[in-house]
């Protein structure tokens, strides 16, 4: 096998302060956290981890929730443009929010998460929530979603193959990642809020997510970027850099990056949209 190509140092600055290197797929145009720690678990148990909690204990965190309220029902927008009802799967499904709002919206709604604080505080919400996709095996869903999840997800080719399984034939399956390829990626460095290594444990850009889900029979068939998430994401790497002035400058640096975007296409984030296709075309 071909030895990877280091690509940048980073350091966890939510848990263990610890420094974690990315290195090229040899596959795939993507990048992996190495090395993988075998007690992953820890690196999530913090109460500022805010996607596992409804916090709004500070500004940042308040204007965190406030984004995704609004981006709740855009997102079901976006998917009521390929489905208007049937069963949604929400992978990752954290506090259980987009559920809820799925439901709003005449959705089945079933919802996966292997924490268990945040399927607690689902469960308060009356959503209740799988641990893994073992409870569902025997189901077909009509919409998968996976909003910022799969860099979470340590066997990736495993996780798309079940995602397939999983897909009605008609289905659509909506996937948001950061995009490392991004202006606020490239300028914020091993700064780079997004990175969250070890919890991220790959990177993707345009191109990668691409070529792993063709290798697994998906077609990409749509993009739609997440303009937000450059300004929360800059605002996190002004704090990982101790920065004066940090609000000024995040968001500059976020309105730079979707600026840049514009004519680049390479936002912070990108939501894709895939369809099965037929296995050996």
């Amino acid at each position: 096998m071909a030895k990877q190509k280091y690509f940048i140092s980073c350091k966890d600055y939510l848990v263990s302060g610890e420094e974690f290197d990315l290195f090229w797929s040899t596959e795939y145009e993507i990048l992996e956290t190495k090395p993988v720690p075998r007690n992953l678990p820890f690196y999530y148990s913090s109460d500022n981890y805010i996607s596992h909690t409804d916090s709004k204990s500070d500004f940042t965190e308040k204007l965190y929730q406030r984004v995704k309220t609004f981006m709740l029902s855009k997102k079901l927008g976006w998917i009521k443009n390929y489905k208007t009802s049937g069963k949604l799967l929400d992978v990752g499904a954290g506090t259980g929010d987009f559920l809820i709002e799925a439901k709003k919206h005449a959705f089945d709604i079933y919802g996966v998460e292997p924490n268990e604080t945040a399927r607690g505080v689902a469960l308060h919400k009356d959503v209740v929530l799988e641990k893994s996709f073992e409870e569902l095996k025997d189901l077909k869903f009509d919409v998968i979603s996976m909003w910022h999840v799969l860099e979470h997800v340590a066997d990736q080719e495993k996780e798309i193959t079940s995602l397939y399984n999983l897909l009605e034939e008609d289905g659509v399956l909506v996937v948001a990642v950061p995009n490392f390829r991004s202006y606020d990626a490239d300028y914020y460095k091993e700064y780079w809020a997004a990175y969250d290594v070890p919890r991220h444990l790959y990177h993707f850009s345009q191109n990668g997510i691409a070529e792993i889900f063709s290798k697994f029979n998906f077609e990409l068939v749509e993009k739609r970027p997440l303009i937000f998430d450059s300004y929360y994401v800059s605002l996190l790497s002004e704090k990982h850099k101790a920065a004066s002035w940090k609000y000024l400058k995040a968001f500059y640096r976020g309105w730079m990056s979707n600026f840049k975007a514009r004519s680049s296409s390479e936002y912070s984030s990108l939501v894709y949209f895939f369809k099965k296709r037929e296995k050996g075309l």
